[in-house]
């Protein structure tokens, strides 16, 4: 089968400790996503390149359920250095600023990097009407991928939220979608074979950066599953 990307987010406080995170499960992913709000220190160059799999780096502020608390010009500092260290995909939220999406798109288009424009809600799954407009602004943004994530309260949130990768594909852009929670888990899996560029999963339960989120070696298994049915 077809399928989208597997994405293992990292989020410790140790840079160094990542290359012992995820050498485990090199078998079971396509990209490694650093949360650079939990990060001590810079990522290097030599650290990204010495992970073997594309990097994809995140910095997530407090206001979109992130860690980072700092002035916004030292959060897109750091994404943008990142980006010229050597990270494949560079995830900035909707909500951001113009100004400074701009300036990462800018680094990313210089580097050969592809920015990932991206919405979450933890506490639920907006009405279709403000799907629609979320969806059409990251399109319309000059983003290389979309990522919109939400809460389930119910079954049919899921299929709202996974519905937006029909329409997505039949713009001809990249989106992931899918839902957090206990009800949205099954999307997680779902959105891999229903035209989802990208899902996400935990290096471990304990490290798990979103409710909710399978782990590496569970996809790996439900992917195994379903495969040989």
């Amino acid at each position: 089968m077809n399928r989208g990307l597997i994405c293992v987010s990292v989020l410790t406080t140790d840079g160094p400790a990542i290359s012992s995170i995820v050498a485990p499960l090199s078998g079971f992913i396509d990209v490694i996503e650093i949360r650079l709000d939990g990060l001590r220190s810079p990522l290097t160059a030599d650290s990204i390149a010495g992970l073997g799999k594309p990097v994809l780096v995140t910095n997530r502020p407090v206001w979109e359920g992130g860690l980072f608390t700092n002035q916004e010009e030292h959060r897109i500092g750091q994404l943008k250095l990142a980006v010229e260290s050597g990270a494949s995909y560079v995830d900035i939220e909707l909500r951001t600023d113009p100004q400074w999406r701009e300036v990462l798109f800018s680094a990313a288009q210089k580097r050969g990097a592809e920015v990932v424009l991206s919405y979450h809600d933890f506490h639920e799954t907006p009405p279709n009407e403000q799907l629609a407009v979320i969806l059409e602004q990251m399109m319309a943004s000059g983003a290389d991928i979309g990522k919109i994530v939400t809460t389930a309260r119910t079954p049919t949130d899921v299929l709202r939220v996974l519905d937006l990768q029909h329409e997505a594909g039949a713009a001809g852009f990249r989106l992931s979608a899918f839902c957090m929670g206990a009800i949205g888990a099954i999307s997680r899996l779902a959105t891999l074979y229903l035209g989802g560029y990208m899902t996400y999963v935990a290096p471990s339960p304990e490290q798990a950066t979103a409710p909710g989120q399978i782990t590496a070696h569970d996809m790996n298994l439900l992917r195994s599953l379903l495969q040989s049915v």
